[in-house]
């Protein structure tokens, strides 16, 4: 009697590039709450807080015109960028390993990261920039309250509404990835030496902008290339994060 011993089948077909990225992608897509759900819970909190307080100053006789104005330098349209920082270190930190684990390469790991990057600021930039034009369309959701028409937003029309929410949470997103990166790579040693270098480098440019005077013709600087040259500074420090984070994680060990 001759046991037969079968060998396990291995798949020799080769797997595009394309699709060893997609499936990091999907891998981040398995928890939807943490990209979309939590920040839009966060927003959502906001706009009510805002529609409630609308509300009462209406039915107070309050100057509802006045407190729209007020409203517009409140920050709670950017409310969920902190949180969005957190998402970026989570995306790096708890799922790495389980995607080293799976067959993904760090460079596909990198690149799945930075397209599911990509899809979420792209479609919250959407939202967001549409909200904007409906709440300027509803003079602030019939009450004259200003949630998404506030700083900057609703001056310029939708795509540049579109284009700087796009660079903001890029950035934001990177941020928390890219630093991520370097915990992975060095550890605490790395964290503190990237935080003294980045001290370090915010001193020492306050230093020189203070004691050549060039502080007015900074700010005449950025007021001359207006908002959406700031927020293209603003995304090309996302591509800088991007660009340094594929260079650490390479060598990165996950926990």
């Amino acid at each position: 009697m001759t046991a037969v011993i079968e060998k396990p089948s291995v798949r020799t077909e080769p797997r595009s590039r394309f699709t060893e990225v997609w499936r990091v992608v999907r891998l981040h897509a398995l928890t939807p709450s943490v990209f979309f759900g939590i920040p839009w819970i966060i927003l959502g909190t906001a706009w009510l807080v805002m529609i409630v307080i609308g509300m009462i100053a209406g039915a107070a006789g309050a100057d509802t015109e006045k407190m729209g104005e007020g409203m517009r330098y409140s920050w709670a349209v950017l409310s969920p960028q902190w949180y969005l920082v957190v998402v970026g270190v989570q995306a790096i930190g708890l799922t790495m390993s389980f995607a080293l684990g799976f067959g993904a390469t760090r460079r596909d790991f990198w690149l799945g990261t930075s397209a599911m990057f990509g899809i979420v600021s792209l479609l919250n930039a959407v939202a967001i920039a549409t909200l904007v034009q409906l709440e300027k369309l509803t003079d602030g959701w019939w009450l004259n309250i200003a949630m998404f028409d506030a700083l900057w937003y609703g001056q310029n029309g939708w795509l540049v509404d579109f284009y700087t929410t796009l660079a903001l949470q890029l950035f934001v997103l990177f941020i928390g990835a890219s630093v991520t990166t370097v915990y992975l790579r060095w550890r605490m040693r790395g964290m503190l030496t990237l935080a003294l270098g980045a001290i370090a480098l915010i001193l020492g440019f306050v230093a020189i902008a203070t004691f050549t005077e060039s502080w007015p013709a900074i700010f005449e600087w950025f007021g001359g290339i207006g908002i959406v040259g700031v927020f293209t500074v603003v995304l090309g420090l996302a591509v800088g994060c991007a660009i340094g984070g594929y260079l650490v994680i390479r060598r990165a060990t996950p926990r």
